[in-house]
């Protein structure tokens, strides 16, 4: 089953190589979608696909990169296109 969700993303995610990550993250979990900064420091990412892939990606948006700190991932489901 397709899914679709929005996360807002708050911590240490940026100035880190975080949308680099969650781009090749996307890549290697076959999920499409877009990252950006917001101009609050948060960042945010739009993921859509099979719901297993996007739980892996979610996960490791959790870890982060090697010098991110992740303190919380707001999620936003939402209808996939």
């Amino acid at each position: 089953m397709v899914v679709a969700r929005k996360l807002i993303i708050r911590g240490v995610v940026q100035g880190v190589g975080f949308r680099f990550f969650a781009q090749r993250s996307a890549a290697r979990h076959q999920v499409k979608g877009y990252v950006k900064n917001l101009d609050d420091g948060r960042v945010e990412a739009f993921i859509q696909g099979a719901e297993k892939y996007v739980e892996a990606f979610k996960h490791d948006m959790a870890a982060g990169p090697r010098y991110s700190k992740v303190e919380e991932i707001e999620e936003i489901v939402l209808e996939p296109d």
